[in-house]
């Protein structure tokens, strides 16, 4: 299975980071940097949200349901003229279910890391959340995944297929807080507080409510 990173550099991923730096007017080359730091960030979130049944069935119902890959079937369409408000308001809501409220830490380091001001990397992750969760439903539907065990092998072969090179960036220099060189572990020790905090991760299962 291709890596979550390997997708972000397909054709469809270049056309993303396209539209993606076009919308919020910052360089392709930093927009691909935010991007290849924030989706693994993302996607371990999810993941450790898709470990309980509620949050993995509701992850499945979104993906099935609002966030099911269209709005990758026109992605010209999509940011002709600008990305629509809505889409902009799915994204923000998605990146604070996702990553409850360690949002601004997670901007902040990224931002840090690409030489990019944190509200400029937010608006960046708030119109890629929506496209991530797009991927994740085109994937599901090609894997034909229909279980909450079957989503949670889905985000773990996408995070565990990326190349060492991949890994061996940001995450490794800012998340490997305990220097063992475990990169995933330490993505979720960063988002996650480095425990089960409440607070902490925001819940999937609120996704299917959010978005019908």
């Amino acid at each position: 299975m291709a890596g979550i990173l390997d997708l972000l550099q397909s054709d469809m991923g270049k056309t993303i980071i396209n539209g993606v730096a076009g919308q919020t007017n910052q360089p392709e080359s930093k927009t691909n940097d935010v991007l290849t730091m924030a989706l693994p960030v993302l996607m371990q979130a999810m993941k450790r949200n898709a470990t309980s049944q509620q949050g993995a069935e509701g992850l499945l119902n979104a993906l099935n349901s609002k966030h099911d890959g269209s709005i990758l079937d026109n992605l010209n369409g999509l940011f002709e003229g600008g990305v629509d408000a809505h889409v902009m308001d799915d994204g923000s809501n998605i990146l604070k279910h996702v990553l409850g409220n360690k949002q601004q830490h997670v901007e902040n380091a990224i931002g840090a890391r690409a030489g990019m001001d944190s509200s400029a990397v937010a608006n960046i992750l708030k119109v890629a959340a929506p496209l991530l969760m797009g991927m994740l439903g085109k994937q599901t539907r090609e894997k034909q995944v229909n279980s909450a065990s079957g989503i949670e092998d889905l985000l773990g072969g996408l995070l565990s297929s990326n190349s060492p090179k991949n890994e061996q960036s940001f995450l490794e220099s800012i998340l490997d807080a305990d220097g063992d060189g475990s990169v995933v572990d330490d993505v979720a020790g960063m988002v996650l507080g480095g425990s089960k905090k409440k607070g902490g991760l925001g819940g999937f299962h609120d996704l299917v409510f959010l978005f019908p």
